[in-house]
């Protein structure tokens, strides 16, 4: 938490079960970008979005829980569009889950470590394809920081960094999430979101 910055906090009704908490940041070009805390397969978002590898199959962390939640037809609709570049995105339905689709952004190939430029490249097709299906909120896990081996600050600082470059000529997405699992995470969005010039 940064000092002298005091964070108004309250559960998201429609977006996230009462029990758990979000944290409720300012307003990035016409995007409300909010941090959480908790699991993003909860979330009554329009999408979602799964740290995915480009073969798009999906294996543990984000993926390994989405699949769990959602159901195996997620990873078989997207295993049909692949296997793609790194850097690039599809869309595909979301099983069992809340939200309506799944965004899978390919951060890395499999085998290989995830990089600033794939993630960003790959949060930037996200805006691209929920744009293009007129959805209005979308949540972001911390890509390629987990099995992919990026930092927790360079993959925060990727994904801010998109969402400040799409906010410039956003149509339909209203609302972002920040998701994480823990404070660490969250607390490397949060810088992101600070440096990067929206501040919260």
């Amino acid at each position: 938490m940064c000092l002298g910055i005091l964070l108004r906090v309250r559960a998201i009704e429609s977006m996230v079960p009462s029990e758990e908490i979000a944290y409720v940041d300012k307003k990035v070009g016409g995007i409300l970008v909010r941090t959480y805390i908790g699991t993003i397969t909860t979330l009554s978002v329009d999408v979602i979005v799964n740290s995915a590898n480009s073969d798009l199959w999906m294996g543990s962390g984000v993926a390994g829980a989405i699949k769990r939640k959602g159901g195996d037809i997620i990873e078989q609709e997207a295993m049909a569009q692949g296997p793609i570049k790194p850097g690039e995105a599809v869309i595909t339905s979301a099983g069992m889950l809340s939200a309506k689709y799944v965004i899978h952004c390919a951060g890395m190939s499999p085998g290989e470590p995830a990089t600033y430029d794939f993630v960003k490249s790959s949060v930037q097709e996200a805006l691209r394809l929920a744009t293009e299906n007129e959805l209005a909120s979308i949540a972001f896990p911390a890509i390629g920081a987990g099995v992919g081996g990026l930092s927790k600050e360079q993959s925060t600082k990727a994904i801010v960094e998109a969402i400040l470059d799409h906010s410039t000529n956003a149509v339909s997405i209203k609302e972002v999430v920040l998701v994480s699992l823990g404070p660490d995470v969250d607390g490397a969005f949060r810088h992101a979101l600070k440096v990067t010039g929206s501040g919260i």
